[in-house]
């Protein structure tokens, strides 16, 4: 049996949530593997390259939304797995394959269950609301777990600021990319139920 006939979705809409699946899980991978590397923002606060990567799982996410909580819990599983063999075969530090599972784990639980229940509101709202908990949710867990004892408090903070503050641009950026596309702009600028 074919994965369009299990899902009840056209060959097309199954090679869309396949794209999405397989752009967050090796963003995942290749922000667990730069999670080390900083850059200093202008004024307060660091960010690593892996954040800056990572603001892609949230629109390729909310993609694989439209399919279910199964096919987002899938994917999350999915890049799980391949944060363990990362760990394996790159050496990548445990504490940061640990540190991104709890985070993902636990920030993408409740990002799904958030985006599920705003499924009646416009795609803008959905992201917007599932984002406002996820991404700070994320950010803090990641952190303290990956770097507490690293770095001093005040280090600590900054990264975690700058996190926050380079994956709500990312997210903002993608959404008014997304909602600036000539079919999306009456459909989710509108911010009337799709």
């Amino acid at each position: 049996m074919k994965l369009q006939e299990v899902l009840h979705i056209t060959e097309e809409k199954v090679s869309k949530m396949l794209r999405a699946m397989i752009l967050y899980i090796s963003a995942v991978l290749a922000a667990n593997y730069t999670a080390t590397w900083f850059m200093p923002l202008p004024i307060f606060g660091m960010v690593s390259v892996g954040t800056l990567i990572f603001g892609i799982t949230f629109t390729a996410r909310d993609h694989v939304h439209k399919h279910g909580r199964t096919a987002v819990y899938a994917m999350i599983f999915v890049a799980a797995a391949g944060m363990v063999l990362e760990s394996l075969f790159l050496a990548v530090e445990w504490r940061i394959i640990a540190a991104s599972f709890i985070a993902i784990i636990l920030s993408e639980t409740a990002d799904t269950e958030i985006y599920q229940k705003l499924l009646h509101r416009s795609w803008i709202l959905r992201v917007m609301g599932s984002n406002s908990v996820s991404i700070p949710l994320d950010s803090i867990l990641f952190n303290v777990f990956a770097f507490a004892g690293l770095f001093p408090a005040p280090t600590l903070i900054s990264i975690i600021f700058g996190e926050i503050v380079a994956k709500f641009a990312a997210g903002a950026i993608v959404a008014l990319w997304k909602s600036s596309e000539p079919t999306a702009r009456t459909k989710y600028l509108s911010l009337t139920p799709e």
